[in-house]
């Protein structure tokens, strides 16, 4: 193994990078911060970054559902005091074929984050609610912009208006935005929508007319050399995300540079609320009670969803029964003649938003092998860390069936 130091930073490689500087691997074992195991993937199939969990996902050679799955065994050697830094979540995969790569040796994640969110609809301003009454800890502003003036001025007024009895001044800043400012900010809010009602099948109708939008606004990231979080909750949330990784990175003529959005700037958030209605499910009868404690999410907002009744002892039956329940439970709301909006709001907008920014593990999509994937997962100072699990065989082979759909769309 080689060690490096950059930027007063210590790097491992399994291979020589002949102009970076050398040291022993004694001076290395000296050092207390973050350490980067520098690797060499393909940038369409594999992230920028990442949190490394264990030593088996030091060098890998591809990214792909295996990542989810708990390594048994470890194959590969390694120093024991990089051994007790993984296990200190001091460890951070560094992909160097990505031609800015160095600036995550500089990336410090906030302490008070400052979000800015598109797209004032009803899941936008249920969303800001949410942040402006929980965030009070960990959110320093709140920035408000859509294509209606009125809206953003509406929102200002209310949310400037919500403050806890014991409190004499606001510890969330509320800011009206141009859209010259809508990148300045540590995470940008994507809650934009050009379909308003939701059937069994919206995910993929909305689809065609909110990838134009999320098309403007990745070039615009791009642009702007935005370095914070793009969270995506419009519909289809993980499509979408996907749209704005390749759109970003393309150059003025179509080509692929990949100077934009890295792959773990970009999260959707949409299986939040899947859970949540699983849970609401699964309390329905004593079958599938155990899902609260021993079920998991996996996969899109929709078709390709899957969920798993149980970890620890998977029944197929009753793991697609809660998925039939989950995906159509919309239906149930919109036959009240009302639109589905608080829940998906809350529980995959504000709750999943405000345990990222906490490190607190959460559903949302991110980069896998070139797709996003939901599944249980937390941002880390280190990068985000994937939930490893013990997957039954014919789970695995299902969350294999969704990710292979997932790729057929783009």
């Amino acid at each position: 193994m080689f060690y490096y130091t950059l930027d007063k930073k210590l790097l491992i490689s399994k291979e020589k990078y002949h102009e970076l500087i050398s040291i022993s691997e004694h001076e290395a074992e000296k050092y207390k911060g973050m350490i980067y195991a520098l690797n060499k993937l393909s940038p369409e199939y594999s992230r920028r970054s990442f949190s490394v969990s264990h030593e088996n996902f030091l060098f890998l050679k591809e990214e792909n559902l295996n990542l989810l799955v708990n390594p048994k065994n470890s194959n590969i050697s390694v120093p024991k005091w990089i051994k007790i830094a993984i296990d200190n979540n001091r460890v951070t995969s560094l992909n160097t074929l990505y031609p800015n790569w160095r600036d995550v040796l500089t990336y410090i994640k906030p302490t008070k984050w400052r979000i800015n969110v598109v797209g004032l609809g009803d899941i936008g301003g249920t969303l800001l609610a949410g942040l402006k009454l929980l965030g009070v800890n960990n959110i320093d502003s709140l920035g408000l912009y859509d294509k209606e003036p009125n809206l953003i001025e509406r929102y200002n007024y209310e949310l400037g208006q919500i403050l806890s009895p014991d409190m004499k001044e606001h510890p969330i800043d509320i800011i009206s935005l141009k859209k010259e400012d809508i990148f300045d900010c540590d995470m940008l809010v994507f809650c934009v929508s050009v379909v308003g009602k939701e059937t069994v099948d919206v995910h993929l109708a909305q689809f065609e007319g909110n990838a134009k939008i999320m098309g403007y606004y990745a070039t615009l990231a791009r642009t702007n050399k935005f370095k914070g979080i793009l969270a995506i909750v419009s519909d289809p949330v993980d499509l979408l995300c996907k749209k704005a990784f390749i759109e970003s990175n393309k150059d003025s003529d179509g080509n692929k540079d990949f100077y934009g959005l890295a792959p773990e700037q970009i999260r959707e958030y949409g299986l939040g609320v899947m859970h949540a209605r699983a849970c609401y499910y699964a309390s329905k009868q004593d079958a599938t009670k155990h899902y609260v404690n021993e079920g998991r999410a996996f996969g899109p907002h929709g078709e390709g969803l899957v969920i798993a009744d149980s970890i620890t002892n998977y029944n197929e039956l009753l793991s697609d029964a809660l998925t039939y329940s989950t995906k159509t439970a919309n239906l149930k709301v919109q036959s009240t003649g009302y639109k589905p909006y608080i829940a998906p709001a809350l529980s995959s907008g504000t709750l999943p938003i405000l345990a990222t920014i906490n490190s607190k593990w959460h559903y949302s999509a991110t980069f896998i092998g070139g797709n996003f994937m939901g599944c249980k997962n937390r941002l880390l100072p280190s990068g985000t860390e994937l939930e490893t699990l013990d997957l039954n065989e014919a789970l695995l082979s299902k969350l294999n069936s969704t990710y292979k759909l997932l790729s057929e769309f783009m």
